[in-house]
């Protein structure tokens, strides 16, 4: 791959739009992110790295953390997880509540927030709030060889004061019996997953495992299965971007998965990770000159998994 000429590519792809869409407002200290940053991440499975733009700059991963608690929840629970959470795509909004009641409070996958709760909800029942946030550290820390990550309490602060529509979600299962501890419990440390901030650079290279079937190819620890990488891959295709998923495996046509904060994971099966960064965001919450970049990344190397 001719990488210097493909990056330029997507730095004139996306220099037209920087700035674009918009900044998550509903958390305030998101609001208060410049638009105009721009950041993007591609780790191969030999541990090359090519980077572009403000790819060392942390932010929100947001909802994109909810890709590695599926993961740890299908290390320790198995095929039990899925007795709490489906594998469909909601066609609803990441914050939606109108299908709970029809579905008997079992979300409709892990992806969504209402899922997602359940999902930390479980992981917090094994080990207590505390030990599941620094098992979640560890991994991160871990993979990315940096220890710097860490939870920014702002912001975890901030997804907590405004957290109504989460409470009413979390509660709205538990009436259904599918919570096992006190809501605020679950609430906060899953507020506190949200929160933590990395960089493209640290998040692609902590995402490496689910490219090489559950494996880092560095480091050679197996995160997941086969399968359950498969699972993982196979749920953020269909399920990543809410009532946007469609049109990103249709443009893209890789698994991925977004977050309000403006970041982007995709995984490249055979190839590597990518991370993907710019706070403007479309209607549906996925990072608008995001997505561009990684459309152009598709077209320059081939890598949907469609092709």
């Amino acid at each position: 791959m001719d990488w210097q000429a493909i990056t330029q590519r997507i730095e004139a792809a996306v220099a037209p739009h920087i700035g674009s869409g918009k900044v998550a407002d509903y958390i305030p200290a998101l609001a208060r992110i410049d638009p105009n940053k721009f950041g993007m991440a591609i780790v191969l499975g030999d541990g090359t790295m090519v980077t572009l733009g403000d790819s060392h700059e942390p932010f929100s991963i947001q909802s994109i953390s909810k890709v590695f608690t599926l993961s740890m929840a299908l290390r320790h629970y198995g095929e039990n997880v899925w007795d709490r959470v489906g594998r469909e795509p909601s066609g609803s909004a990441f914050n939606s509540i109108v299908q709970l009641e029809n579905e008997k409070g079992i979300p409709r996958n892990p992806l969504i927030n209402a899922g997602a709760i359940v999902v930390t909800d479980m992981l917090v029942a094994r080990s207590g709030a505390q030990a599941f946030e620094a098992e979640l550290l560890g991994r991160f820390h871990r993979l990315s060889g940096d220890d710097s990550i860490a939870v920014d309490e702002e912001v975890a602060e901030s997804e907590s004061a405004t957290g109504s529509r989460n409470r009413a979600l979390a509660h709205f299962m538990a009436a259904f019996g599918n919570m096992a501890n006190p809501v605020e419990a679950s609430l906060g440390a899953y507020f506190r997953q949200c929160a933590v901030r990395m960089s493209c650079r640290q998040l692609a290279r902590a995402a490496l495992f689910l490219a090489f079937d559950g494996c880092d190819p560095i480091n050679r620890e197996q995160l997941v299965t086969r399968e359950n990488c498969r699972r993982i891959n196979a749920v953020m295709m269909s399920c990543g971007h809410y009532d946007n998923s469609g049109d990103f495996a249709y443009r893209i046509g890789l698994p991925g998965k977004s977050g309000v904060g403006g970041g982007i994971l995709c995984i490249a099966p055979g190839h590597g990770a990518i991370a993907v960064w710019s706070p403007g965001l479309n209607a549906s919450g996925t990072s608008m000159v995001g997505a561009i970049a990684l459309e152009e990344l598709v077209e320059a190397t081939g890598w949907s998994v469609f092709v």
